[in-house]
């Protein structure tokens, strides 16, 4: 294993944190919040720390999926524990537990708050906890490949540690090109949503802020009513703004150089917009029919499905108060997830296509024994390599959320409250049902129900094997025998 290479990276991940947090800095010089002191004080700290991590560049740059999974598992942690620091030592969120809750749900854009009050954080906090949600939405480490130079086929195997899918491509031949043109795209939408933002009179301050949790469709607010005081227009360009980031970023690359049509016919995205139209029509209607009206219906409908569907998690209203087959709806399309290479978590609905089509030709293989039926995607067939890696995940995922959901029920809430919890961790939504639902946040919960929250949202967000692999025996004990070679090397080597 390259551990050399893995505490290189590390230190180039806190170096870039370093200079991320001079955001909020930025923020307190104009607003006059002496809190910018410890940003900045954190900020030199992660930087140096980070220098002395990958001042010696390794020999050796060239890594398989394994180092590529620890060090993707690794930088978030640390990005997380650094990440947090702020909030303790300005006293604004003083327990580590709560901070680095707060913290790991902004980076990996749950957007579940232990928070009751939201607008009493400095205006430098405000933006930490927004910009955390802007820089894990696309993933750090996918910024990291646009700048850092590795060997073979090390970008890629970075690349498939982080990004959310089935699988990862490279849009153009050289993967620092597609991280780049990644981050272009996904940088061109935010701005275009803040200049929308501020046509509809929200202030600078605050456009920035909902784009970044938009971009990333992580959720965090800025008012306590999260989405609810704003007018229909600005939940109408968040709504419109939170389903294109939802949207896999292939059909934007396709898009920006004319192939639009054959954007428009990826099964994934017409499935996507299928479910979301379907989906708003029918809580639309349900609204309706309890004494709202049709235009706001639609208005509140579409902003929470789009909400859920993405895993953004702003609402508009408590739809913890609608209707059985309404919240039905909801906590099925948390399952269901955004598109693969999106910034949208869950399952993702190019999983489900494989799921269904992977039932429909074991039902065919039953009718017709010596049929042979590819499974296939766009006109392409799909390996059976993605097909059993799909199956493998979704398993997984049943086991980890099953045991989640046992061990946030030993301390006695109801179930509701204990599956949606779960549910809007691992699938980084943020609010769910019930005393974690839209009005409440997380704040009850005690430290070991929000450690079991945290490796979901971790989990969640890392597409579950990156985190797993760091629990595996076998990998540590191979590092250990590795070490001890190496030793026994230079040991040889001094005695000749």
């Amino acid at each position: 294993m390259n551990t050399s290479m893995i505490r290189y990276i590390l230190g180039y991940i806190l170096k870039i944190e370093g200079v991320l947090m001079l955001l909020p800095c930025l923020t307190a010089v104009i607003y006059h919040e002496t809190e910018g002191i410890i940003y900045l004080a954190v900020a030199a700290a992660a930087f140096f720390i980070g220098f002395l991590m990958s001042r010696n560049k390794p020999k050796n740059t060239v890594f398989y999926l394994k180092e590529g999974c620890i060090a993707t598992s690794l930088s978030w942690i640390v990005l997380s524990f650094f990440g947090c620091l702020p909030f303790i030592f300005t006293g604004e969120i003083p327990s580590f537990t709560d901070a680095l809750f707060e913290t790991i749900s902004g980076f990996t854009t749950t957007g579940a708050s232990i928070l009751s009050d939201v607008e009493s954080l400095s205006h430098c906090s405000v933006i930490w906890r927004s910009f955390t949600h802007w820089i894990g939405g696309m993933g750090v480490l996918v910024f990291l490949l646009a700048i850092l130079p590795l060997s073979g086929g090390s970008h890629m195997n970075l690349m498939r540690a982080e990004s959310p899918g089935p699988s990862v491509g490279k849009l153009v031949p050289r993967v620092k090109h597609t991280a780049r043109l990644l981050y272009l795209i996904y940088f061109g939408l935010t701005v275009l949503e803040i200049i929308l933002l501020l046509l509809g009179g929200m202030s600078f301050f605050h456009s920035v802020n909902t784009a970044f949790a938009t971009a990333g469709t992580g959720g965090f607010g800025f008012r306590n009513d999260s989405f609810a005081s704003f007018s229909p227009y600005l939940q109408w360009v968040v709504t419109i703004f939170m389903i294109l980031f939802g949207v896999n970023f292939y059909a934007y690359f396709l898009v920006l150089f004319g192939k639009i049509k054959k954007a428009l016919i990826i099964s994934e995205v017409q499935w996507y917009f299928i479910i979301i139209i379907l989906s708003t029509g029918f809580i639309s209607v349900s609204l309706a029919r309890s004494s709202m009206g049709i235009g706001e219906s639609i208005t509140h409908a579409a902003f929470q499905v789009g909400s859920i569907i993405t895993t953004t998690g702003f609402s508009t209203m408590d739809f913890d108060l609608w209707s059985e087959s309404c919240k039905t709806i909801l906590v099925l399309l948390m399952f269901i997830g955004a598109c693969a290479g999106s910034t949208g978590g869950g399952i993702k609905v190019s999983r489900l296509i494989i799921m269904f089509k992977t039932v429909a030709k074991e039902l065919n293989s039953y009718i017709h024994p010596k049929s042979i039926k590819k499974i296939k995607m766009d006109d392409k067939p799909v390996e059976h390599e993605v097909v059993r890696s799909v199956n493998v995940y979704f398993i997984t995922y049943i086991i980890i959320f099953c045991v989640s959901t046992f061990l946030v029920s030993l301390e006695g809430n109801d179930l509701i409250t204990n599956f949606t919890a779960v549910a809007a961790t691992i699938n980084n939504i943020g609010p769910g049902l019930a005393l974690v639902g839209p009005a409440q946040n997380f704040g009850f919960l005690t430290a070991f129900s929000k450690y079991v929250l945290m490796f979901d949202m971790l989990a969640g967000r890392l597409e579950l094997f990156p985190l797993l692999i760091l629990f595996h025996p076998r990998l540590w004990k191979d590092a250990w025998n590795q070490k001890q070679k190496i030793r026994a090397k230079q040991q040889q080597n001094k005695n000749v």
